[in-house]
């Protein structure tokens, strides 16, 4: 009996361009990114404001290549940064996108990837998602508490290729994802490392702009008293100080670049700084792999190196080298966004799981 076919349009927007991507099942049939004129777009006084600017060069987009939007059966979007939600495939509904158009946790491109989907797929009649936004919350209590009583830990990870990579490592081993216990390492312009138990993130670090390793463009966790000392020395002013935290962090306060691959060459002729700082970026992903292996009690199934920085052979065997002692280390390189969020929506047409209705609040007070 032949599989019924789904096809579905994903949506990925970023500050300058809006990566789509067009899928029957999990074949994709078209990927595209389309560039941004930054001219056009800084007549929008919002971001938010630019939705229906990138809705029209979409459409234009499909029919220049040729693909006919009656035959969608759904259209996905990129989560934006809405409130803390468990893990999931969520429907498009108003609450969220209130949420999304006021920017409920800052304005942000990603905001307008539910939008973009509501608004081509209610023109069509089908139904319209998101998937595993960066604000999936689904911490233990104990994993919140930060031992500063005013702070509190927060959950902030690249949730959408790190649950993608678990579900297809764990289908490979013959199970599902809420079967197995994962270490997903997403190394990318950020880092983070997740704790995954039986379907559940129950720890991660903020890898936005709060903890963990240090990254490309990104310091991670530094000593808090010599911070607060910098902080307060009246040499720079507070966006100062984030920017070199957030952008200015990690390689590239140490090396100028963000780029590995150019970091790997600076290593390759000789730069023995450049091969300190890299090693030392291994270093400290494979102490939060070891942390992560604590929470979860050692009963750890697979580790999962995944990110653009897995494609480096000699950054992913340091890191191997450390913790392969508590499990399998399986490399999946690169973020295959646009194939999660097809993943996604095929797994509620399908009748594999039900479409989440937003908001489903996380209690995060300790």
């Amino acid at each position: 009996m032949q599989e019924h076919s789904f096809r579905i349009l994903v949506i990925n927007p970023g500050s300058t361009s809006t990566k789509i991507g067009v899928f029957d099942n999990e074949c994709s049939i078209l990927e595209k990114t389309i560039r941004h004129d930054t001219e056009a777009l800084r007549a929008y006084k919002k971001i938010i404001d630019q939705y229906e600017f990138r809705k029209q060069t979409i459409l234009e987009t499909l029919d220049h290549e040729g693909i006919n939007i009656s035959k969608l059966d759904a259209v996905c979007g990129r989560g934006g940064l809405l409130r803390p939600i468990e893990g999931g495939t969520y429907a498009v509904n108003e609450a969220m996108l209130q949420d999304l158009r006021r920017g409920y946790s800052g304005p942000h491109a990603s905001n307008l990837g539910g939008i973009l989907a509501h608004e081509i797929a209610s023109a069509l009649n089908i139904p319209a998602f998101i998937v595993d936004p960066v604000v999936v919350d689904e911490l233990d209590p104990i994993a919140r508490v930060s031992g500063f009583s005013l702070i509190e830990r927060r959950s902030i990870f690249h949730a959408l290729n790190q649950k993608a990579v678990a579900r297809r490592v764990a289908k490979q081993m013959g199970k599902t994802y809420e079967e197995v216990n994962f270490i997903v390492a997403h190394m990318g312009g950020g880092i983070t490392v997740g704790a995954h138990q039986r379907g559940r993130v129950i720890d991660v670090n903020n890898g936005l702009d709060g903890e963990g390793p240090f990254s490309p463009e990104r310091a991670g966790t530094v000593p808090a008293g010599d911070l607060v000392s910098l902080c307060f020395s009246g040499e720079y002013y507070r966006e100062e100080i984030m920017r070199m935290l957030v952008g200015g962090g990690g390689l590239v306060g140490y090396l100028g670049t963000n780029d590995a691959v150019k970091v790997e060459k600076m290593i390759e002729n000789g730069d023995e700084k450049a091969k300190l700082i890299y090693s030392a970026m291994a270093y400290q992903v494979a102490k939060e792999i070891g942390a992560a292996s604590a929470v979860l009690s050692g009963k750890v199934d697979a580790i999962i190196l995944t990110g653009g920085l897995a494609y480096g052979k000699q950054f992913v065997k340091e890191i191997a080298d450390r913790v392969q002692w508590i499990a399998d280390v399986i490399v999946q390189p690169g973020e295959n966004e646009l194939q999660a969020l097809a993943e996604g929506a095929l797994r509620v047409l399908r009748g594999e799981e039900e479409a989440k209705q937003y908001p489903q609040a996380v209690k995060t007070t300790v």
